[in-house]
C-alpha cells in the first residue's frame, strides 16, 4: 500500500535570483545609515561608503566632487554673512558691545562741559600761593584772606596745584568738578600741613525780596562757636573748623553778629533771619565773645561770611565777607 508523502522545503533567493539551500549562510544588511548598500540599490557591487555627516560638520552634501567647507560662524563671531557684496570676502572684527569703545550710532560727539570755581586762601602763615589746575595757570600771586574770581575748568577730574610763587609745590590733589557746577576751594591748614577743601556754592536764588546768608568757619585756630545776635538769638551754633553752614533767608537790613561758645540752642533751619530792633545795634550780648560782624544786606544778595584766623592766639578771628548776585 503506497502512502503518500508530502514534505516541504524552505529556500532563499540571492539578489540575483538563485534559490539558496535551507541554512546557507548570507551576510546580513547594515543597520540604515552606517554605510553599503540599501533596497533598492541599483548596483549590487557598489562598494559601502562612508555615512553624510550632520549638518555643519563640513563635507559634501549633494555634489561628490567639492571640497568640504568650513560652516560660517554664529552671528557677531566675525566673518562674511550673506550677502555678502564680495567674495570670498575677509572675516570682519564685530562692533564692541555699548560701552566698550568705538562708534555706536548716532555718534554725538559731544565734549566735557565746564565747571566754575574761585580759590581762596585761608592758610594763615604761608606767603602767597600760584594756583595750577590741570597745568594751567589759574592765578600767579593769592595772598592770605583773598579770592579770585570765578573761572572756568573742564569738568572731571581735574588736579590742583598749589606752589609758592617761587615755584616750591605745597599741595597737589586731583578734585572732581561737576559740569556746570559752582564751588569755592579753600587752601586750608590742617596738622599735616596744607589741604583743599571744596565748598559748592550753588543757591537758590533769593525770592520775595530775602536775601541768603551763611557762615563758614575756616579759622584753624577756633574751637566751635555759635553766630549770635545782641537779643540773644543764636542764628548758627557750634560751627566747628572746616564748617560751612547751609544759606539761611535773610530779611534785608542792618545786621550785627557776634561769635561766642554759649550753650544757647539754635534757631530752627527753616525761620529766617529778621532785622533787630535798632535800639539792640552796638549793645553786646552777656558772654564772652572772639569777634563780631557788622552787615548791611540788601535784597537779592548771597552772602557768605568766612572766618579766618587772625593771629596765633585761641580763637583769634576776622571777617572775610563775599557778596554774590
Amino acid at each position: 500500500m503506497l502512502r503518500s508523502v508530502h514534505m516541504s522545503f524552505r529556500y532563499f533567493l540571492t539578489p540575483a535570483g538563485r534559490a539558496l539551500d535551507a541554512g546557507e549562510p548570507v551576510i546580513p544588511l547594515p543597520p540604515v545609515g552606517s554605510g553599503g548598500p540599501v533596497y533598492p540599490g541599483d548596483d549590487i557591487s557598489q562598494e559601502p561608503v562612508t555615512p553624510l555627516p550632520y549638518p555643519g560638520e563640513g563635507g559634501p552634501v549633494y555634489d561628490p566632487s567639492q571640497e568640504p567647507v568650513i560652516p560660517l560662524p554664529f552671528p557677531g563671531e566675525g566673518g562674511p554673512v550673506y550677502p555678502g557684496d564680495t567674495t570670498p570676502s575677509e572675516p570682519v572684527v564685530p562692533l564692541p558691545f555699548p560701552g566698550e569703545g568705538g562708534p555706536v550710532y548716532p555718534g554725538t560727539g559731544n565734549r566735557p562741559g565746564f565747571s566754575r570755581v574761585r580759590f581762596l586762601n585761608a592758610a594763615y602763615g604761608y606767603p602767597a600761593f600760584r594756583i595750577l589746575v590741570a597745568n594751567s595757570r589759574f592765578v600767579n600771586r593769592l595772598s592770605y584772606a583773598s579770592v579770585t574770581d570765578y573761572g572756568r575748568v573742564r569738568a572731571g577730574y581735574q588736579t590742583v596745584t598749589v606752589t609758592g610763587t617761587n615755584g616750591r609745590i605745597y599741595l597737589q590733589r586731583t578734585l572732581p568738578f561737576q559740569t556746570n557746577g559752582l564751588t569755592t576751594v579753600a587752601i586750608i591748614k590742617t596738622a599735616g600741613g596744607l589741604d583743599l577743601l571744596q565748598i559748592p556754592d550753588s543757591c537758590c536764588s533769593p525770592g520775595g525780596g530775602y536775601a541768603s546768608f551763611r557762615v563758614g568757619n575756616l579759622a584753624y585756630n577756633s574751637g566751635p562757636l555759635d553766630v549770635i545776635m545782641s537779643d540773644g538769638r543764636v542764628v548758627y551754633g557750634d560751627l566747628r573748623y572746616k564748617e560751612v553752614a547751609a544759606f539761611k533767608r535773610i530779611v534785608p537790613g542792618t545786621y550785627q553778629f557776634f561769635y561766642a561758645d554759649t550753650n544757647l540752642s539754635p534757631m530752627p533751619p527753616s525761620l529766617p533771619v529778621e532785622t533787630l530792633d535798632s535800639a539792640w545795634l552796638g549793645v553786646y550780648p552777656p558772654y564772652e565773645t572772639f569777634g563780631s560782624l557788622y552787615l548791611d544786606v540788601a535784597g537779592g544778595g548771597i552772602y557768605t561770611v568766612y572766618l579766618l584766623q587772625n593771629g596765633t592766639g585761641r580763637n583769634n578771628i576776622q571777617n572775610l565777607i563775599l557778596v554774590d548776585r
